[in-house]
Order: structure tokens, then sequence, then C-alpha cells
């Protein structure tokens, strides 16, 4: 050995035989400790979603008895969530903010009866539609009005959901004609109408039915006109979940719940428990 590394050269340190064996002992425990912590970590940022819902938009949300949400989309929400293994959490949120909501970082999507529609498609990302229902006319029974005739509409009242497409289509078509009221939910709409502090209502044919109860003949109330979903450039091309523009990823991850459901018959299940008629958009007929 060279004179030089004779130098450099350090005899061993001893180590207590107890240490070596409590360091081995440890060491595993502590790599897994911290490998379960982080996949605990990621697994929670991958999973929890926060889903906002306006209620009451019966029978698409609203509380039972027992004061807990229920409804059609939150049935399919829960689907969708089983589904993607997804751990969800509702959110009520007035419609008035559901997109700021959403942009603010409240809650992580919007399954709430949101049509597709060109404004909004700047605002959020939209998932492909998963369902398509008309809007409709209601009015009193016996009250004869003519939903063509713009010179016997005149004056006549007519109540809206806040921020709507509802409210959109009543106002470009008929602000110079009918005397609009606007409320924050369809619920308060309704009730105005049975309140007869209204003329008419412009809502959603799922609400007209559940709430004014029109298919039934002995209804103090009936649908006047056709059931309308058209302009697309109004109504949009069906209802969807908005996510937030950059979250692409949990977009595609519902999308692809929504294939599932649809596959397997679980969506038209769920459909026909509350509706009977078909819900369903073109494109997925």
């Amino acid at each position: 050995m060279s004179p030089s590394r004779l130098l450099d050269f350090h005899p061993p340190v001893a180590v207590p035989f107890k240490l070596v064996i409590a360091v081995l002992l440890v060491a595993p425990s502590l790599t897994g400790t911290l490998s379960a912590q982080a996949s605990d970590t990621s697994n929670k940022d991958r999973q929890h979603v926060r889903i906002a819902v306006d209620v009451p938009y019966p029978p698409f949300e609203y509380r039972n008895a027992d004061g807990e949400l229920a409804g059609f989309e939150i049935d399919l929400g829960n689907a969708l969530c089983q589904r993607a293994k997804l751990d969800c959490e509702w959110v009520v949120q007035g419609w008035d903010g559901i997109i700021p909501g959403l942009l603010s970082r409240k809650y992580d999507a919007i399954l709430s009866s949101m049509r597709i529609t060109p404004a909004r498609e700047k605002q959020v990302r939209f998932t492909a539609p998963y369902a398509m229902s008309p809007k409709v006319w209601v009015a009193r029974r016996g009250s004869d009005i003519d939903i063509d005739d713009m010179e016997t509409l005149k004056g006549l009242s007519v109540g809206v959901q806040r921020g709507t497409t509802q409210d959109n289509y009543v106002t470009e078509r008929y602000a110079d004609t009918l005397d609009i009221q606007r409320y924050a939910t369809a619920a308060d709409v309704a009730l105005d109408l049975q309140s007869q502090r209204l003329d008419l209502a412009f809502i959603n044919y799922p609400v007209a039915l559940d709430t004014l109860d029109v298919d039934d003949t002995n209804s103090d109330f009936v649908q006047v006109g056709p059931r309308i979903n058209s302009p697309e450039s109004i109504f949009g091309k069906g209802n969807a979940i908005a996510v937030r523009p950059r979250d692409k990823d949990l977009a595609a991850t519902f999308n692809q719940a929504l294939d599932s459901v649809y596959a397997d018959g679980t969506f038209i299940e769920l459909m026909e428990q509350y509706f009977d008629y078909d819900l369903r958009p073109a494109s997925r007929k």
C-alpha cells in the first residue's frame, strides 16, 4: 500500500449488533408507511370529486322525506362514480352561481340538467350529452292561451328560472310581448303559477309533469303548444356534465362511465324509474 493511501486509511468503526438489527427491522416498516402514505394521498387527490346540483329540481334532484338527496341525476351520478371508482360528494348550489362556483373550485363538476350551449362552452368543458329533455309552456286549464298568437299574449306574465335556456328563449322571442318574471328555482316558478301570480310558465317538461301534473286530465294545469327543443343555438345539444376547462381527464373519466351505464342498460333502467318517455339524446339511441 502506498504512503498516500495509508494516510487516507481509516479503520472501520464497530457498530453494535443490536443497532444493526433494529435498523433492519424498522427500515421496511418506514418504507411501507411512506409508500402507503404516498399511495393514500395519490388516491385521495385522484378519487375525491365534488359534484354540484341545483335543488330542488324534481324529478332530477330533490330531497326525500328523510332530507336526503334523491332523484334521477343523483342516482345517475352515484352510478357513474361507482363505475369510475370516484369518491364523490354532492354539493347543493343555486343555479345563478353554479358555473362561477365551479370555476372558483367550490366543486369539481356540475351534474344538474345543464345544457351544452355555445355560451357555456366558452366557460366550461362538457362531457358528451347524456339526456335531452324538452321545454314546455304551461297554463291554467281553461285559460285558452294560444302561444302562437302574439296579440293575445301581450301583457301576460310568464315565469322562468333565471339563467336557464328557458330564460334565454323567452327573452329572445317574447321580450316585447310577455311580462317575463325570473325566479331562482323552477319550484318557485311552479308555485307562483299555482298561486295564480303568473299566467304562464316555461319550464322543463319533466318538471311540468312532476310538479304540475300536466299529463293528468284532472290537473288544474295544461301544456300549451308543442314540446320545444330547438333552436340548438339556444337549447344546445343536450344535458351534459360540466367540469373546468383544464380538467379534460375528469371529463374523459365521466365519458367512459357514461358509455358503461349506457352499454349495460343501467341508464335506461334508471330513466324508466322516473320517466315514461325517452330522455336519451339522438347520439345515444
